[in-house]
């Protein structure tokens, strides 16, 4: 199923796309999809693989992906499985009958995307979440951020045009974080906070207006509507 996008998704893109649903391994403890209660165990739904993805028109920018890290597995034993490699080439080719379409591929396992750059055209964009340069216990299973930004730079020197979205953003420092990011290279950077009240360690306003003021001079930086919450808190640079 095509759905338009509403609530806090990014306002480029026009529409999802999910094939693998499910517990996502990562388990962050702030995932919007544990609002909805105990998820099913990660499955592959073949019945996506009928959506006409031209469904809104030709030229529509789509999130393929976006209930679910579909990349989040183990590297190496995902590369060689037939079951999941199956669905993530089931899924790469049912894009590619809709050449006119862009895609958006987040994983906060950009690594594993590599396995895959191959089969991949350059109307894909790829994408990772980095929430801080710091590792907080809230942030679960997913892999260590260094590594994502460093698996982000490959795909970039490739060819792809790359973003990086820093939601929930949580307290980070300054010099660190915005290093990682001019070393990735992201064509964007998206920024948004936490929408359900997690209690997440989070920067002050003027921290994050510092942050928007270094990575414009390298990048687009967009504000997700959510960020509004933090920017208009009083407490203090």
């Amino acid at each position: 199923m095509l759905n338009k996008q509403k609530g806090n998704m990014y306002g480029f893109v026009e529409a999802t796309f999910n094939t693998v649903k499910g517990k996502c391994p990562h388990d962050c403890s702030y995932c919007y999809m544990k609002r909805w209660g105990p998820q099913p165990e990660l499955h592959f739904d073949e019945s996506e693989l009928k959506t006409d993805l031209y469904k809104y028109g030709e030229n529509r920018f789509i999130f393929v992906g976006s209930s679910c890290d579909m990349w989040a597995f183990d590297c190496p034993s995902f590369n060689t499985s037939l079951i999941k490699g199956a669905w993530v080439y089931a899924t790469i080719m049912h894009c590619q009958k809709f050449p006119k379409n862009k895609y958006l591929l987040q994983s906060k396992a950009p690594q594993c995307i590599l396995y895959w750059i191959g089969y991949l055209r350059k109307n894909f964009t790829i994408a990772t979440t980095i929430e801080t340069n710091r590792a907080y216990p809230e942030m679960g299973k997913a892999p260590p951020i260094g590594e994502r930004i460093r698996a982000l730079r490959e795909i970039k020197d490739q060819g792809f045009e790359t973003m990086i979205t820093i939601e929930p953003i949580m307290d980070f420092d300054f010099a660190e974080l915005t290093n990682w990011i001019y070393e990735a290279r992201p064509d964007q950077v998206n920024i948004g906070a936490d929408s359900q009240g997690h209690n997440l360690p989070e920067p002050t306003p003027g921290k994050i207006k510092a942050l928007i003021v270094m990575l414009s001079q390298f990048t687009r930086v967009t504000q997700k509507p959510n960020l509004k919450r933090l920017m208009h808190m009083g407490h203090g640079a």
